[in-house]
């Protein structure tokens, strides 16, 4: 169990790293297409326009999953809520998966 949380706390401290140093690099940076794709998904409408899949964009996501308040913007996202929404992205990601190969049998 160690050994499988350790390698999601060091993909959590790599993407808070890079947000912090450099928010605009490229979401392809820290996430796969299907994390990609279930954020998007999840996505609030409102803030689908206009939306550049860059590091900053990719946390902010996570961290709304893991129960961040958007209207806190001045308060800095936490690694539990990022954790939290980490966990939650698996969840979803599996879920899609699992969607995806019901509709190719079928």
């Amino acid at each position: 169990m160690l050994g499988f949380l350790t390698v999601i706390a060091a993909q959590l401290l790599r993407m808070t790293y890079l947000h912090r140093n450099s928010p605009h690099s490229s979401a392809e940076l820290v996430l796969t297409k299907i994390q990609m794709d279930v954020l998007l998904a999840s996505t609030p409408p409102k803030q689908k326009k206009d939306v550049e899949l860059t590091v900053d964009w990719a946390i902010r996501a996570i961290a709304r999953l893991g129960g961040y308040l958007e209207h806190r913007k001045n308060s800095p996202i936490g690694i539990q809520v990022l954790w939290r929404g980490w966990l939650e992205l698996e969840t979803l990601c599996l879920g899609w998966l699992l969607h995806e190969n019901l509709k190719s049998i079928y």
